[in-house]
C-alpha cells in the first residue's frame, strides 16, 4: 500500500509530521543573532537562533546554516565567523539580515567593526563571538558548523531579543 501523496508528489503523512515539527520548535524560544563572515570568498551575514553553546573548555559554540542558503559557499570557504547576538530594538536589523537584501545594504545599515578574524562584529550587539570553524558536520539540510571562539566582545547590558512563537520579543534584564 502506497502512503498518500499530496499535489507535490510529497507524502500527506510526511507532511504533517513536518508541520508538526515546525509547529513545535516555534515554541522553543531562541536567541536571536547575526553571523557574519568576511575573508578571500568576500563578505557576508544572515540572521540566526540556531546557535548554541558547545563547552567553555575550550570556548567553543555550534552555528546552524542550511546548506541551500545564498551565503553558505563563503562561509564555507571562508572558515571564520562572527555571531553577533542582537538587543531588543534591533529587530529591523534581523529581518534585513534574514531576507533577501543585497549584502552592501545590509552590512550600510550599522556600524561593525573586527575582533581576531576579520569577520564584522556589529556595534550594539549584546555579545560578540569572534570564531574559526574547527569543524562542520552535515544533517539533512543543514551543516553544523562547530566554531572555537578566539575573542568575545561584551556590550551593554540591555534586554535581549529572542524569537518566540514566530515573532520576536524583548526579554528582560532580571534583577
Amino acid at each position: 500500500m502506497q502512503p498518500a501523496r499530496n499535489a507535490a508528489g510529497e507524502g500527506v503523512v510526511e507532511d504533517a509530521a513536518r508541520r508538526e515539527f515546525r509547529d513545535g520548535m516555534a515554541r522553543l524560544a531562541a536567541a536571536v543573532n547575526i553571523v557574519t563572515t568576511d575573508g578571500p570568498a568576500g563578505r557576508a551575514g544572515f540572521t540566526a537562533s540556531a546557535v548554541c553553546s558547545v563547552s567553555d573548555s575550550p570556548p567553543s559554540l555550534l552555528v546552524c546554516l542550511n546548506r541551500s542558503a545564498s551565503v553558505y559557499r563563503t562561509f564555507k570557504a571562508n572558515q571564520v565567523l562572527c555571531v553577533n547576538t542582537l538587543a531588543h530594538g534591533q529587530e529591523d536589523l534581523a529581518l534585513l539580515f534574514g531576507g533577501r537584501t543585497p549584502m552592501e545594504e545590509r552590512f550600510a545599515a550599522a556600524s561593525w567593526s573586527s575582533l581576531e578574524t576579520g569577520a564584522p562584529a556589529l556595534a550594539g550587539a549584546l555579545a560578540t563571538f569572534d570564531c574559526r570553524i574547527t569543524e562542520i558536520v552535515e544533517s539533512g539540510t543543514h551543516d553544523v558548523m562547530f566554531c572555537e571562539v578566539l575573542a568575545v566582545g561584551l556590550g551593554e547590558s540591555l534586554p535581549g531579543l529572542i524569537y518566540f512563537a514566530r515573532r520576536f520579543h524583548g526579554v528582560a534584564i532580571p534583577g
